[in-house]
């Protein structure tokens, strides 16, 4: 389950705070191995931007899966941002030190730059020049700003298609895109129409750096990764399959590993993701010491977008209660009849922890303070209630918010409670698109919307198709639309007074040609939660 290049967790923390300065040393310091093959190969990326930094992030690796062999050293990275893509007029530049420990990764928390402007960025390593990145930073937090373009994604599934989406998606003149989960998968790909993966099942720090590698060679992806800054999260996939907090998760698709060895499975994927993504070093240095495998990573947090939206991203998946009563007594999860199960309604029962939880409420307690507009929370899945049995009864799935309704009560209560202005929800995790009402009570037809939110599909994995959409739009009248079929993303722009979202979705994703098209518009006032058909 360990590689060589795994260190523990004070050592991670000491690498992950070198990689993250912005430093400055003397060209007799420098590291340099002998280059014979281009190092970014993986491209570059940025994200977690406030109004006055960014993280830039790239991982040295040469072509192929395994990477052409870097040595055993640090390697010193040249860094540089600018106001211009010639970098002409050069703002900050720096060095930064890619551990062999974090697979060569870099990610420079760049500091002092100007409120709501882009950046072009880049990074050299001997006569080795990578891609010309473009971010930017956000309006201060007591900006008036007039618009924000999002774009939310999740669940790129390799051997389901091509990422095409992604090419189409630099054209929509985006802020920011947040990335709702499942970033790679860990299946051997066997039940693939399209391409299979090599390396069979992800299970060592190894096997999920590789995957990494294999999702982040494709040039569709690197492209949109080095058009915006990017807001990051987690679902399953990243780890295995249905996990739940430290319990496993689905062992019944021929998945080889053990459940008694997950903590160090999940551990892996942890570094692996870090390694991999433009995320901060606080998201390990804000773990929670003495988490039972040490390998918490704190990646919920809110960023301001000026006062015209609050950002919310949450996590649940890594403290969340194992999901209740599934079939057969086994591990992940299945569809359950409610009635059979006693303790559905339990309320100890938390997908986000009770930690989280917390914090997300005071968070939400803070916008009664201050003039945030939209308030926008990404998460990872849908939110309302969503009933597969028609007529008398129900049939719930009890992997997302339907198997923690409690939980899912006290998150409607919260925004209550603070009056929250504006709540949006984002999700994915379904691969089908769900347009719905946040109503306070989803077992009372007639409670109030208290929000709207916006379940996103795909990019490329798979899903059921259309047939049982009416039935289950008709089932559960709080959605006002449903596609169980295209493969794509959404686009939300907020200005001060509305928010229209934009379904976009391809053609073919088994086509790297595949088109574009709006598959479905809404729009929805300010101050006013009620979801119109543009």
């Amino acid at each position: 389950m360990t590689s060589p290049d795994f260190p523990d967790r004070r050592r991670l923390l000491q690498l992950a705070g070198a990689s993250a300065m912005a430093l400055w040393l003397p060209r007799s310091a420098w590291s340099q191995p002998r280059l014979t093959s281009n190092p970014f190969t993986l491209g570059v990326a940025s994200g977690s931007p406030t109004h006055d930094s960014v993280v830039l992030w790239t991982r040295l690796h040469g072509p192929g899966l395994l990477g052409a062999s870097l040595g055993r050293e640090p390697i010193t990275v040249q860094w540089q941002v600018a106001h211009d893509d010639k970098f002409a007029r050069i703002v900050l530049s720096g060095q930064a030190i890619a551990s062999p420990e974090l697979a060569h990764s870099v990610h420079v928390e760049v500091a002092g730059l100007e409120p709501d402007r882009w950046y072009f960025y880049r990074f050299m390593v001997g006569d080795a020049v990578s891609p010309v990145g473009r971010t930017r930073t956000f309006p201060k937090a007591d900006a008036a700003v007039a618009r924000l373009r999002l774009g939310y994604a999740s669940c790129q599934k390799w051997e389901d298609g091509y990422f095409t989406a992604w090419r189409h998606m630099r054209e929509e003149n985006l802020d920011a895109v947040m990335f709702l989960g499942d970033y790679i998968y860990e299946y051997t790909g066997r039940s693939s129409k399209v391409r299979i993966p090599s390396g069979g099942w992800v299970l060592s720090l190894d096997d999920y750096r590789q995957r990494y590698a294999l999702y982040r060679g494709e040039a569709d992806l690197q492209a949109m990764h080095a058009t915006c800054p990017w807001l990051m999260t987690w679902d399953d996939h990243e780890v295995q399959n249905d996990y739940a907090g430290l319990q496993a998760g689905d062992s019944g698709m021929t998945d080889p590993s053990s459940p008694a060895n997950f903590a160090a499975r999940r551990a892996a994927a942890y570094q692996a993701y870090y390694e991999h993504m433009p995320i901060r070093a606080s998201v390990l240095t804000k773990a929670v010491a003495g988490l039972a495998s040490g390998a918490e990573m704190r990646i919920y947090s809110r960023l301001q977008y000026g006062r015209l939206a609050s950002l919310y991203l949450l996590d649940a998946r890594q403290y969340k209660d194992p999901q209740a009563c599934t079939k057969g007594n086994g591990l992940g999860s299945s569809t359950v009849n409610p009635a059979q199960c006693p303790s559905w309604n339990d309320p100890k029962r938390s997908m986000l922890g009770l930690p989280q939880e917390q914090w997300l409420s005071n968070e939400l307690a803070k916008t009664q303070s201050r003039d945030s507009g939209w308030n926008v929370v990404g998460q990872q899945t849908l939110l309302g209630q969503r009933d597969f049995k028609p007529g008398p009864g129900q049939t719930l799935w009890n992997d997302g918010w339907d198997g923690y309704s409690a939980a899912r009560m006290r998150l409607t209560d919260s925004l209550r409670k603070h009056s929250v202005a504006n709540p949006v929800l984002l999700g994915g995790d379904v691969h089908e698109n769900w347009v719905g009402h946040i109503k306070a009570d989803y077992a009372d037809v007639n409670s109030v919307s208290v929000g709207v939110e916006f379940c996103g599909t795909s990019i490329t994995s798979r899903s059921g198709g259309n047939a049982k959409t009416a039935e289950r739009l008709a089932e559960n009248p709080h959605f006002v639309f449903a596609d169980a079929e295209r493969k794509g993303y959404g686009v939300v722009e907020f200005t001060p007074k509305e928010l229209t979202t934009t379904l976009r979705v391809v053609d073919d994703v088994t086509s790297r040609d595949t088109r574009i098209e709006t598959l479905a518009q809404f729009s929805v006032q300010s101050g006013r939660p009620v979801i119109e058909r543009s």
